[in-house]
């Protein structure tokens, strides 16, 4: 696809292959965090596919062994204001990969953190490698999982156990993730990419159709519990922390961390 895969270094891969389309976050330098170039590339690929009748299964994964997505690249995060908390910057990818016409797949080895996780949150389902670590920790760095966590992983895990998970910023492992009904599947890190197809492959043989519209009825029942209104509240709150000095304070200590040798 034009404006995906070209350049040097392609902030996504995407492949279509038997009706399944595998997005690839490719930065594995950083963790495949969620930087203003791979937000802008999976926007376009979404837009993309989202017509074709070819594409009946997406999987989305990362790059490399260390993480799915580490989370949003901080350094531009620590530079956002009020307004573009108001956009919704990631949310508005996240909803529209949870609103993709065809079933997603979060195929997740290593770290899926903070707009990492709400991603994969994002998904219609989850197949994690032993590997794999879960976690919101927002809150440590002054601000709010604000991109869909306070609904999506409600309405996964229930409102308690959602609260527990944002409120002190701790990582879930797969095997806790499988208990609490945060992933669909564990299985060893080698594997992850071929069970992850090996469901996408179950689900392409049924009728596209059917496939589709169930998954649009299933969406009325979260909208039903949380939808936009929910988002919206999220927005807004993030614009008061966004411009708060806690932020800043926070956020420049990460930053002095991650360069430390």
């Amino acid at each position: 696809m034009a404006g995906v895969t070209s350049g040097p270094q392609p902030a996504l891969l995407d492949r279509v292959q038997d009706g399944v389309l595998t997005l690839t976050l490719n930065r594995p330098d950083k963790l495949n965090a969620l930087d203003n170039a791979m937000i802008d590339a999976l926007h376009a690929a979404l837009a993309y596919y989202a017509p074709r009748e070819d594409v009946a299964v997406v999987i989305l994964t990362g790059a490399g062994e260390r993480a799915f997505a580490a989370g949003a690249d901080i350094a531009q995060l620590r530079d956002r204001k009020r307004s573009d908390a108001l956009r919704g910057i990631n949310a508005t990818l996240f909803d529209r990969v949870a609103r993709f016409p065809a079933p997603t797949i979060a195929a997740v080895r290593g770290f899926a953190l903070g707009g990492g996780c709400e991603l994969a949150l994002a998904c219609d389902l989850r197949v994690a490698g032993r590997s794999a670590k879960f976690g919101q920790p927002e809150t440590g760095l002054g601000i709010m999982a604000s991109a869909g966590a306070t609904f999506r992983l409600a309405q996964l895990v229930g409102l308690g156990r959602a609260r527990e998970l944002l409120y002190t910023g701790r990582l879930v492992e797969a095997e806790e993730a499988l208990r609490i009904g945060l992933v669909t599947q564990v299985v060893e890190d080698a594997d992850v990419g071929a069970a992850a197809l090996q469901m996408a492959q179950m689900i392409a043989r049924n009728d596209p159709l059917a496939t589709r519209l169930t998954k649009l009825a299933l969406a009325q029942v979260a909208d039903a519990t949380a939808g936009p209104a929910a988002q919206t509240f999220a927005n807004v709150v993030q614009a008061v922390l966004f411009e708060s000095p806690e932020k800043i304070k926070r956020m420049d200590a990460f930053l002095a961390r991650k360069k430390r040798p």
